[in-house]
């Protein structure tokens, strides 16, 4: 019963240090998470540079899971090669070796002060970044706390007879040992808090150093299972870095296993701390392999190339092609997902309004219909994007990405408007004009053209807006809407002295003219609202066109 309590009271402890990790992982990413995912992104030029930054983010986030997963989106994603992504891994699995070296030593005694800082910033500070620095204070006073009592919970197990012979028969075979700590980082998510524990059981005489060998290496090699089972699907492409990880981590698993005596020898020289050993072969071990690895990089990207070749595109072209349930996990690269969807609704959206001014010159039927039928994959890519971007969790959100988010359904919502408006107004009209042989004067076909290939640009200008942010190209983009209602302002005064002048077909022309402007504006209007985000952020967009709004409420 006293083995079992242990056991409850270890369990309670490794709970303690994955919430606290966690808190620590979660709030770096709100922090910080816009500008690591760019620092990651600059320092994949080289092999290097790669690696160093792989190293740096993954001591910031104490997770090489959680860089890998990063990592693992870009990759999939094509936003950066092949080689370099690898090169990263490396240095994530080094990086996450140093977190383990520091947390080795005993620094319990200042958990408190870690715990009483984060509760300050995280209850009283006014900004949402020392928020969120508060949270990482917490989250690294509860793991300090939580390896304390690991170890004081662990000190009454050296006189538990049961507890040690359990132990050491499950540790005797360096296979299974090695199996039992891979599964254990692999459902806690992180090699490190998997290290940490095996170190804890090294101090406390309840595992071998070889077993204590034996397990750091199977830790990481439960690590690396992660990115390979969460990381996006779909695309067979998508598995070229998790895999090609997973190799580099099989094989330093067999020739620990094979050189498991001289290397736990040669670390007992080191060190006679067995916590120690085992935080020293966690650095060597990721060490050795990156040492091993970095030079044929380039040839083990072209193997798994050839391994795991593109999926060809044969999908239901109605169907969403982005949205990669997989990278849910990573919010940075699923809004990229959403917002490379998005971009296919826009130049559906383009195609429409092309085949609008198309429909109005030739009056062609079939045309006609399938602009109709286009209107529903806008209404399908909505919704998929729409619930896509529900299923992120809001914890993993920094407030630049909830802006973007915003702003990506703001889009996908007024192309869908837009797509309504072609279909049911303009086509309506479009279909209106055949049926009854009805033809608009030279002069009001021309309106009607050059305001379509007005918004055929101004859609090409929202598109780009939406993706660049810039924003020179966001306020010429602004004044579309001005120069829009003008042009419909003076299309509709020329329409009413062609009336006065006896120069129109009929009533019915004339008021279909007068509603085919109208709804051009309006799909104008849709439009442009991609280029109030960058607007608002630099202070260019007033809250109200009106001159006095204070005056007008009195």
């Amino acid at each position: 019963m006293h083995a079992t309590g242990v056991l409850i009271e270890l369990c309670g402890h490794v709970v303690l240090l994955l919430w606290g990790l966690h808190m620590v992982q979660s709030g770096l990413m709100r922090a910080f998470g816009a500008r690591l995912r760019r620092a990651l992104n600059t320092g994949l030029k080289t092999r290097g540079s790669a690696f160093l930054s792989g190293a740096g983010i993954t001591m910031l986030l104490q997770s090489s899971t959680a860089t890998g997963l990063m990592v693992t989106g870009f990759a999939a994603a094509g936003m950066v090669a092949l080689t370099p992504a690898l090169a990263v891994m490396l240095g994530a699995n080094v990086g996450s070796t140093l977190i383990v070296q520091l947390l080795a030593f005993d620094v319990a005694h200042i958990s408190p002060l870690l715990l009483m800082a984060g509760l300050i910033g995280f209850r009283h500070g006014a900004r949402t970044r020392t928020r969120d620095l508060g949270r990482v204070a917490i989250g690294l006073g509860l793991m300090l706390l939580a390896l304390h009592l690991m170890v004081t919970s662990l000190a009454p197990a050296e006189r538990s007879p049961v507890l040690r012979e359990l132990l050491s028969v499950v540790t005797a075979d360096p296979v299974l040992a090695l199996l039992i700590a891979a599964a254990f980082a692999w459902i806690a998510h992180s090699s490190v808090a998997a290290v940490l524990l095996i170190a804890s059981l090294a101090a406390g005489a309840i595992v071998t150093p070889a077993a204590a060998v034996a397990m750091v290496a199977g830790a990481n090699l439960g690590s690396a299972v992660n990115p390979l089972l969460e990381g996006p699907r779909g695309n067979p492409a998508a598995r070229r870095l998790p895999v090609c990880n997973m190799v580099n981590r099989i094989v330093g698993c067999v020739l620990t296993v094979a050189l498991l005596g001289p290397i736990t020898a040669a670390l007992g020289h080191l060190s006679a701390d067995p916590a120690r050993l085992a935080a020293n072969f966690h650095l060597v071990f990721n060490l050795a392999m990156a040492a091993l690895f970095i030079g044929p990089l380039p040839w083990l990207a072209r193997l798994a190339v050839r391994l795991f070749p593109e999926k060809p595109d044969d999908a239901d072209p109605t169907a969403a092609r982005y949205l990669d349930p997989g990278a849910l996990r990573l919010p940075h690269v699923a809004i990229a997902n959403a917002a490379r969807e998005a971009l296919r609704m826009a130049d559906t959206v383009g195609t429409m309004l092309q085949g609008a001014l198309d429909v109005f010159r030739s009056d062609d039927r079939k045309l006609l219909q399938e602009i109709r039928r286009k209107d529903d994959l806008l209404d399908r890519l909505h919704d998929a994007i729409k619930r896509y971007l529900t299923q992120i969790s809001l914890e993993a959100l920094d407030e630049a990405d909830a802006l973007r988010i915003s702003e990506v359904l703001t889009f996908a919502i007024n192309l869908e408007h837009v797509g309504d408006i072609i279909d049911r107004n303009l086509m309506d009209a479009a279909a209106k004009k055949v049926q009854r042989k009805l033809s608009f004067s030279p002069e009001g076909a021309q309106e009607i053209a050059a305001l379509l290939e007005r918004l055929c640009a101004t859609q090409r200008m929202a598109a780009a807006v939406f993706m660049s942010g810039d924003l020179r190209s966001a306020r010429l983009l602004m004044r579309e809407k001005e120069f829009v209602r003008h042009q419909e302002s003076l299309a509709t005064e020329a329409h009413f002295e062609r009336l006065r002048a006896g120069r129109t077909e009929s009533i019915e022309t004339s008021a279909l003219h007068l509603d085919i402007l109208r709804d051009l504006r309006r799909i104008n209007a849709h439009l442009v609202t991609s280029a109030y985000p960058a607007l608002e952020q630099s202070g260019d967009l007033l809250p109200s066109r009106l001159k006095d709004t204070a005056a007008v409420a009195h």
